[in-house]
């Protein structure tokens, strides 16, 4: 999906009840750090220096800890068990190939088990990727590569110039990070292009014009990036110019959180648009297209929406906002709408036409085109379905539902730009992963690939359950357990958030989660807060900046109602969540440690006050606000948790893990959490992996390391310990 912003890969007005206003502020704090003190300037921050990413101080507190809390888990006797599952799992060659559609019909795939840890880009026919044992063709062995040139890679894709896809730029990462090198590769020969498209490392974006020509958004020395980090400036580079000659189309501000630049193609590869992305903040942006002679026109889009795809000469868009159109048209939030393309370009005023409007409890969740057709996942009530649109001659939007399992999560995959053939997932909680070919002229949906099962599922089922907010308003979550599970409340239990960023947590089939934990008798439950979108952008608008709280109370209602079920206690009761999620992880701790005796903090937010000055953080103030305005600084405080760690509470002994490498959440606040933690006297468990970037796993070696780690702290925390007896 092509954003509005280039981050977005993630305000309107929302209509909200009486109840829903009546939002609660996070718990008063009778401390120094909640009223004034701690952490709430440079100079009563004692932690400061860990924010040097590769400072010899803070890198000796992080191997400090390392050994430390590495010598806990490990030292445990389960760890080993839970390991060799892990890698096992992880490295596994039976896994379902993820097929992505090229121009001729061919089928790439990017894979990695034991014997490439790095990964491989690899082809093969569509006819024989639907066999059981596909006849692989490697394009570009990253193992070998790392090897050969003495650099730790990561492939962090590649896009391939339409139609003929021999040229392509590939991007790769020195451990994991943001930040890539592009290398100009032929696929004919196998090679890096001898004198080939170079682009040194930089967060950004490159696309093809034509086989001489690309669009970059980089790193161009100072003055050139954004307060966030990213580009701000975006070029036109031909071959054989070195970046310095690239002729500048468009430049944004300081302020903004990126620029950059792409192209809209047709199902033949033909350019029928070149268009430069503006994002004004995370969710706010302006569209502009470039013109022959250079200069560029700003297109008539509302502020926060989305170009999706272009389909038989139809611009199709989502809106985010309420919008009248140029042509008097009023939209709403979450609409789908589509234009002929050549005659909104020659005339904004133009009249669009709805495609798609959700229900109040309906999401959607992926858009596609194929040659004719245009392939939507939409959610009720966190079900997944999926519809094919087409416009009929009168310009209205025909819709019919492929034949697919009901009740499951569904993903809208690869689709060919030759025929309507889409490759469709299915999976759920207790469902292993299910491959699609669907025919989206016919309707028909083929079973392509499914895997066994990777855990003992027997006895289990998920429920779904509502939890009532503090405002009212009833947040579903899912519960997957045993049938015959007690609601004594003696059941340990992982409950999972994210509540940021409209980013769904849709039900799907987790090999590790089932083996290291259903398996084991744990309980899993999933919270579907505000700040998601599985209702659509009101969901997630409904908890942006100083309405934050809402997602953190949604969040702490869940966990009161799983205990007022029975169906665990706060002994048994732990929480897991990363990033944005690492933040709610923070909030419960601070705010309800006494439902919790658990917390895998996972590359966290923490230091609200300071997310903005570090690394991509100033990108994210669309989300949080911006802690140098007072108003909007005294809503983030209330609930930051790094400011409101104090002496004399509840807190359990909490996993905190990290990446050196992760240039999109400063590890500091990670270790700045832990740091202060331990200054009051809270065991901690602090892990630092110094590879891996933002998924905190450079290699598949890794990430089984880092998901045995979890599950010994979980065991140790939830599955050890002693519940009280019902009184």
């Amino acid at each position: 999906m092509i954003r509005a912003t280039a981050l977005a890969a993630l305000l309107a007005s929302t209509a909200l009840s009486s109840a829903a206003m009546a939002q609660t502020a996070p718990p008063a704090s009778t401390s120094q750090a909640a009223s004034g003190g701690f952490a709430t300037s440079d100079a009563t921050d004692p932690y400061l220096w860990l924010e040097e990413i590769e400072g010899e101080r803070a890198m000796a507190w992080v191997e400090e800890h390392n050994e430390r809390s590495l010598g806990v888990l490990r030292g445990d006797p389960r760890f080993e068990t839970l390991h060799q599952q892990a890698l096992e799992i992880v490295q596994s060659r039976d896994r379902i190939p993820s097929p992505g559609f090229n121009h001729d019909g061919t089928i790439d795939n990017f894979w990695q088990d034991a014997e490439h840890v790095r990964g491989i880009w690899r082809t093969t026919t569509l006819d024989s990727y639907r066999t059981d044992a596909p006849q692989w063709r490697t394009i570009l062995d990253f193992d070998a590569l790392a090897a050969a040139e003495g650099k730790n890679w990561v492939y962090k894709g590649a896009t391939c110039l339409p139609p003929e896809e021999t040229r392509c730029l590939v991007s790769l990462s020195d451990g994991g990070k943001d930040a890539v090198t592009v290398r100009e590769f032929d696929r004919a020969t196998g090679a890096f292009v001898e004198g080939g498209f170079v682009l040194p490392e930089s967060k950004g974006g490159v696309s093809w014009i034509d086989q001489d020509t690309v669009l970059i958004a980089r790193d161009f020395g100072p003055g050139t990036l954004t307060s966030s980090g990213y580009p701000m400036i975006v070029k036109v580079l031909k071959r054989g110019q070195t970046i310095d000659q690239a002729q500048t189309v468009f430049t944004g501000q300081p302020t903004d959180v990126s620029v950059s630049g792409y192209t809209l193609r047709d199902a033949d590869g033909v350019v029928r648009a070149t268009l430069i992305s503006r994002g004004v903040s995370f969710y706010e942006g302006e569209t502009h297209r470039l013109n022959a002679d250079g200069t560029t026109t700003r297109l008539e889009l509302p502020a926060k929406s989305s170009i999706n795809v272009l389909v038989r000469g139809q611009v199709v868009v989502t809106t985010d906002q309420d919008w009248t159109a140029p042509s008097g048209q009023e939209f709403r939030t979450g609409d789908v709408i589509a234009w002929d393309l050549e005659r909104w370009l020659a005339d904004p005023a133009t009249p669009a036409q709805l495609v798609i409007r959700p229900g109040p409890r309906e999401a959607i969740e992926g858009i596609r085109a194929t040659r004719n057709k245009l392939v939507v996942a939409l959610y009720e009530n966190v079900r997944g379905s999926v519809y094919v649109y087409e416009p009929n001659p009168s310009g209205e939007w025909a819709r019919t539902r492929l034949d697919l399992p009901q009740n499951v999560s569904v993903g809208v995959g690869s689709a060919s730009d030759r025929d309507d053939r889409v490759f469709v997932s299915v999976t759920g909680y207790l469902n292993p992963s299910s491959l699609y070919l669907a025919d989206a002229a016919t309707g028909a949906a083929d079973l392509t690939k499914s895997l066994p099962a990777k855990f003992d599922a027997t006895g289990m089922t998920v429920d779904q359950f509502e939890a009532r907010s503090a405002d009212g308003t009833m947040i579903p979550y899912f519960v997957v357990h045993r049938d015959a599970m007690p609601m004594d409340g003696s059941n340990p239990t992982l409950l999972y958030g994210y509540g940021g960023f409209q980013s769904s947590l849709l039900p799907g089939y987790s090999a590790t989660v089932g083996k290291l934990w259903l398996e084991r008798g744990g309980v899993y439950v999933i919270a579907n807060t505000r700040g998601g979108g599985e209702f659509g952008p009101n969901w997630h608008q409904a908890a942006l900046q100083q309405n934050r709280q809402r997602a953190h109370e949604d969040y702490q209602a869940v966990a009161m109602d799983l205990i007022a079920r029975g169906v665990t206690s706060q002994p048994r009761l732990g929480v897991m969540g990363g990033s944005q999620g690492g933040l709610f992880m923070g909030a419960m701790l601070t705010q309800r440690p006494d439902l919790i005796n658990a917390a895998v903090i996972q590359v966290p937010l923490f230091d609200m006050l300071r997310f903005h000055k570090l690394l991509a953080g100033a990108s994210w103030m669309a989300e949080y606000g911006n802690p140098d305005i007072p108003e909007e600084r005294a809503w983030i405080e209330a609930y930051s948790p790094y400011q409101r760690l104090e002496a004399g509470q509840p807190y359990p002994e909490v996993f905190i893990h990290t990446s050196t490498k992760d240039d999109r959440v400063h590890p500091g606040h990670a270790r700045k959490a832990a740091a202060r933690l331990l200054e009051l006297g809270y065991p901690v468990l602090f892990y630092e992996n110094t590879d891996g970037g933002h998924a905190a796993g450079a290699n598949l070696r890794e990430t089984a390391r880092r998901l045995a780690l979890e599950y010994t702290y979980l065991t140790r925390r939830l599955m050890d310990a002693q519940v009280p007896a019902p009184e």
